[in-house]
C-alpha cells in the first residue's frame, strides 16, 4: 500500500517501512505522528483530502543538514556578503498507512 500526504508545504509518496526527512517537527524522538492529510492512499485519490485515511509515523532523528553558503555578489560596487545556513530537519519511519 503506497500513499501521498502532505507535510511543511511538500508532499511525499511513502510506503510502510519507508525513511523520509521532513521540515522540522515539533516532537521529541521515539514519539509517533499521525498525518491525515492524505491525498491518495491505496489507489483511492482524495478530493482533496481521502475521508478517514492517516499515515502513522515515529520519529527517528531531528538534526541539520549540511552546511551550504549563500554568496551575494555585486560586481564593480565592492558589495560583497558571505552567509551560511544549515535547515532543520526530522527523520520519520512510515509504520503503516490506515484507510477507512
Amino acid at each position: 500500500m503506497k500513499a501521498i500526504f502532505t507535510t511543511g508545504g511538500k508532499q511525499y509518496y511513502v510506503a510502510p517501512g519507508d525513511v523520509i526527512y521532513v521540515e522540522k517537527l515539533d516532537k521529541e524522538v521515539g514519539s509517533e505522528v499521525v498525518f491525515d492529510e492524505v491525498l491518495f492512499a491505496d489507489g483511492v485519490a482524495g478530493t482533496p483530502y481521502v475521508k478517514g485515511a492517516k499515515v502513522v509515523c515515529t520519529v527517528e532523528k531531528n538534526g541539520k543538514q549540511k552546511k551550504i553558503v549563500v554568496f551575494k555578489f555585486k560586481p564593480k560596487k565592492k558589495y560583497r556578503r558571505k552567509q551560511g545556513h544549515r535547515q532543520p530537519y526530522t527523520k520519520l519511519v512510515v509504520k503503516k498507512i490506515e484507510v477507512k
